[in-house]
């Protein structure tokens, strides 16, 4: 997810998004620890998004 998307979200998408990307989060890397991933940069691209989703969250509280 581009950051441009991420700024045209809601607070409540925001918080819905960053539940279900946390929650795919959480399944790759237990399906990492039982066989690894074709494609394991997934879990570092699924970590980065959850974590521009927090930031924006935060941004958007201070103000």
């Amino acid at each position: 997810m581009k950051q441009s998307e991420i700024n045209e979200l809601s607070v409540e998408e925001l918080k819905e998004k960053m539940s279900d990307f946390k929650r795919k989060h959480a399944d790759l890397k237990m399906a990492h620890a039982v066989t690894p991933l074709e494609n394991p940069l997934q879990l570092r691209q699924v970590k980065k998004t959850v974590a521009r989703l927090a930031t924006e969250l935060t941004k958007r509280e201070n103000q």
